[in-house]
């Protein structure tokens, strides 16, 4: 069952524009795990470094004796703010030099609960979880049992002895980044959603030529040419689609070039075959003709051979017969190497301009004593006519309607000649009275050998040849001819083309 156009097992506009949002899916996908494995630990390592940055500062400050100046007092509080950090400075007797929150007894209740508990970390009563350490300072993490917090902690010594404890609290990373990934979620979706509109609109005009050229393609297959494809641009798409016209050209020139090669092709092998039913026929028909002849020649001579009429006016008639036989054989063969030449196109056609009239008169006045021993009149205008064509073909036509037209002449025994102007071409009609010719047997009266009354054909000396030379003439020529039944007779005629007199 053929698709019909457009309609693809898997098309390709579905399949890009799920790579699309395949691509969007899966990168949404891994920012989702990204942000679920890394971002707790990277947002505690961003509080250590802010941690760490704030105590680099402070001791730099305190050895450089700002710490308890009060143009330092702004930049203090600049830096804890900035960080979220709360700073606690004491000197090494618990005197409070800098604080960054209220509630300081409290602040140092809690600094001295950290101390403790980075001294002996295994006490869990301190709930404190050492980080990192360094000859300076202490980190870890605490967590705050009656708020339910935890805090990142720094703690260590200043330059000039003072105790610093810094700390930060660390914010329910685990809430946020379930935040962070339902809000991705629905980022994802949306933008999925977009990216499979995005990408049906953008495959949309990639696969609308692709579709084009599937269905060119497809008439290329039924060899349907006429299909076209529209090239816009010099992208690969127009290019194939340029290259598909030019195929579809190719393939139109290349097909129309073998149909005529093979109507060449059949036309000579219908031609060899015509040839080689007409080289049967003729071997079959020439046999048939001269097997009478022959057998007469034969019966004759063997009759004089053995001197079964010894008187001198016998043995004369033997020698005519024999001679007449002989005479109409030869007059046989010549028509029929004649008309193989005129079928076979191995007699030239010569045209010329003449007389057809003067070339007519000539035939009649040479026939003039078979019209007596007939006792036929016979009637033609004279009238001078200029036509084109071979001359001497035209004349052995005329002679063989001529001879037709006496040899069948009944009743009135009237023979006419007579022309038919037909403005371009002249018709040239020989007219006998005479019996009709059957319907059913004039198609047959132009084939070699054929004859409608065999027994008076044989009667006058006939063969069936003449009119088979006429029609070779004629087709020669390129010329109409034929035959038509009267009331009172029959009437054979050609055409050649007419000519203004000079």
């Amino acid at each position: 069952m053929k698709k019909k156009p457009g309609k693809i097992k898997k098309s390709i506009r579905v399949e890009i524009a799920l790579v699309i949002a395949g691509l969007v899916a899966g990168t949404v996908l891994l920012c989702w795990l990204l942000n679920a494995t890394f971002l707790e630990a990277y947002y505690t390592r961003n509080k250590q470094r802010v941690l760490m940055n704030a105590f680099d500062e402070i001791y730099n400050a305190d050895e450089a004796g700002r710490l308890t100046t009060a143009a330092y007092d702004v930049e203090f509080e600049n830096l804890c703010a900035a960080g979220n950090v709360t700073v606690l400075i004491t000197s090494a007797d618990g005197m409070v030099i800098r604080s960054s929150a209220y509630g300081v007894e409290e602040l140092q209740q809690q600094f001295l609960e950290i101390i403790m508990g980075s001294v002996d970390a295994e006490d869990e009563r301190y709930n404190f979880k050492r980080i990192d350490a360094s000859e300076r300072y202490v980190m870890g993490q605490k967590k705050d049992t009656r708020l339910g917090t935890d805090y990142l902690i720094l703690w260590g010594q200043l330059a000039n002895g003072e105790l610093m404890l810094a700390q930060t609290p660390l914010e329910s990373i685990r809430e946020s980044t379930g935040i962070a990934n339902r809000l991705l979620g629905y980022v994802g979706v949306f933008a999925i959603l977009i990216s499979v509109l995005i990408g049906s609109l953008i495959t949309k005009r990639i696969t609308t030529p692709i579709l084009q050229l599937s269905d060119i393609s497809r008439r290329m297959c039924e060899l349907d040419f006429e299909a076209k494809y529209q090239v816009r641009g010099d992208d690969e798409i127009q290019q194939l689609g340029s290259h598909m016209n030019q195929l579809s050209d190719t393939l139109e020139h290349t097909i129309a070039e073998l149909k005529r090669a093979n109507i060449c092709l059949r036309e000579d092998i219908e031609k060899k075959e015509q040839a080689d039913e007409m080289r049967r026929e003729f071997l079959s028909n020439v046999s048939h003709e001269l097997k009478t002849p022959l057998a007469l020649i034969r019966g004759y001579a063997e009759g004089l051979q053995e001197c079964v009429q010894d008187d001198p006016q016998s043995r004369e008639f033997y020698c005519e017969v024999i001679i007449d036989e002989a005479d109409k054989m030869n007059h046989m063969v010549k028509m029929l190497l004649n008309l193989n030449q005129l079928e076979f196109g191995s007699d030239v056609i010569g045209m010329q301009r003449f007389d057809v009239t003067e070339l007519i008169r000539g035939i009649v006045d040479n026939s003039a004593i078979l019209f007596e021993q007939n006792q036929i009149s016979v009637e033609f205008d004279e009238k001078p006519v200029y036509v084109w064509g071979d001359e001497f073909k035209i004349e052995e036509v005329v002679t063989n309607y001529l001879s037709n037209a006496i040899h069948h002449a009944a009743g009135e025994k009237r023979i006419r000649i007579f022309y038919t102007d037909r403005q371009t071409s002249l018709r040239i009609s020989v007219f006998n009275t005479g019996a009709p010719i059957p319907e059913e047997e004039i198609p047959h009266i132009w084939t070699k050998f054929y004859k409608v009354d065999k027994a008076r054909t044989r009667e006058y000396g006939g063969n069936g040849i003449g009119l088979s030379i006429v029609k070779a003439i004629m087709e020669a020529h390129h010329q109409a001819y034929g035959v038509c039944n009267h009331p009172d007779g029959v009437e054979f005629y050609f055409e050649l083309d007419i000519t203004a007199e000079r």
